[in-house]
């Protein structure tokens, strides 16, 4: 039985999100037996000094050391969630990033700002074009640099859309106040703060439509501030990108 799925977190999507989801269902239990082991101690507590029990109060103290022995075994057990779970997931995130750099993933830069996300694809050569908070007229604009040759064929969307079993590397970044990209079923999430890109990266196993949330208190509106993630197949992606990316470049050399 999976904690996490009973409390309702959606089924995972990534090929990660696996071995997320065990360290949580490895927590949750932990502290289901604490919720157990500390209401049964309550209770016991409760009786054991019960005022009829003894009406006269002990100056002496506790003289049994069970409750330090408790204490020291919560915190091994808290230590071995966290070097034998939290810190090898870590690593392997990490350690991964060069061989994700390998495999040729699906680039985008994401975008946020208040109250909503745009998403930045490189176009059909590959390379993303300059962009500049100078160039921003507006909100919801990215500031792309038509002068820059390697930004014609660029083009944004309102979804992210990106291909099944490919890996992706998205950038966050913000134009404005601090965001955080979360997407729950690909189990991943990162902050978006202006003035920097910090790439994530996943690899999504089968189709998909869901949707993409800010998990960061960023104005009155934060609660409003949801996106669509679509995973399609392969073939589906590379067709609709390269459409994207010919639109755009028509419509870039026309100005």
């Amino acid at each position: 039985m999976s904690p996490s799925e009973f409390l309702g977190i959606p089924k995972s999507y990534s090929a990660h999100g696996g071995q997320v989801d065990h360290m949580l269902d490895v927590v949750h239990w932990f502290m289901f037996a604490l919720f157990i082991g500390w209401t049964i101690f309550f209770f016991y507590c409760i009786f054991r000094f019960w005022h009829r029990n003894h009406p006269k109060a002990s100056y002496a103290g506790v003289r049994s050391h069970l409750s330090s022995h408790l204490e020291v075994g919560v915190i091994i057990v808290e230590a071995v969630l966290l070097l034998g779970f939290a810190f090898p997931l870590w690593a392997e995130r990490v350690d991964s990033w060069k061989q994700v750099r390998e495999l040729d993933p699906v680039r985008v830069r994401v975008v946020g700002y208040q109250f909503a996300w745009v998403y930045h694809y490189p176009g059909a050569d590959g390379k993303f074009g300059r962009v500049s908070s100078d160039l921003i007229s507006g909100v919801g604009d990215i500031g792309l640099d038509l002068s820059d040759p390697n930004a014609l064929d660029d083009f944004t969307s309102p979804i992210l859309k990106l291909p099944a079993k490919r890996p992706a590397v998205l950038n966050i970044t913000s134009t404005d106040v601090i965001h955080n990209y979360s997407i729950v079923p690909m189990r991943i999430q990162q902050d978006a703060i202006p003035g920097r890109e910090i790439p994530m990266w996943f690899t999504p196993t089968e189709p998909l439509e869901t949707y993409v949330v800010c998990g960061q208190l960023c104005g009155e509106s934060h609660g409003n501030m949801v996106g669509a993630l679509e995973i399609t197949p392969a073939a589906d992606f590379d067709s609709w990108a390269s459409a994207q990316s010919q639109t755009a470049l028509d419509a870039h050399q026309k100005k």
